[in-house]
């Protein structure tokens, strides 16, 4: 069988205030608006935010629910089945979550070395979803 060409495109993430989302993403990781719109049919706000050729769609649902307990921590997140977080390569994982940290944003793991020689961690946006940053290695 021959490889089927793709490359990642976007991710979803369901949010409590689009604006304080749009803001966060923003500030803290690069993204700009390139698409807002209501959807009738979905009762849902959805924007695309785009950081380089990656997009995340944002959506604000109507009667939004917030994120069990269980999803907030990546260890005890993989217990539930589903996507589990969206991960970002960065060259220097520990500045950035120190820099992160003294900007208010919660550092939920790391940064630590992972079996490979990586550094990685985790931290949570402003919904508690959790996004993974790993620095490759040279």
């Amino acid at each position: 069988m021959s490889s089927i060409p793709i490359k990642p495109l976007h991710v979803g993430i369901s949010v409590a205030d689009m604006e304080a989302s749009i803001a966060w993403y923003r500030e803290f990781l690069g993204f700009e608006v390139v698409y807002d719109a209501y959807m009738p049919p979905l009762k849902a706000r959805i924007a695309f935010i785009s950081n380089g050729d990656f997009e995340l769609e944002l959506f604000l649902h109507d009667d939004s629910i917030p994120l069990p307990p269980e999803r907030l921590m990546p260890n005890s997140d993989i217990q539930t089945q589903g996507t589990k977080h969206v991960c970002f390569a960065h060259p220097d994982v520990n500045g950035f979550l120190t820099d992160l940290k003294a900007r208010g944003v919660e550092v939920v793991l790391g940064p630590q070395v992972m079996p490979d020689g990586k550094t990685m961690g985790f931290i949570h946006d402003n919904n508690g979803t959790l996004i993974e940053f790993i620095q490759p290695l040279d």
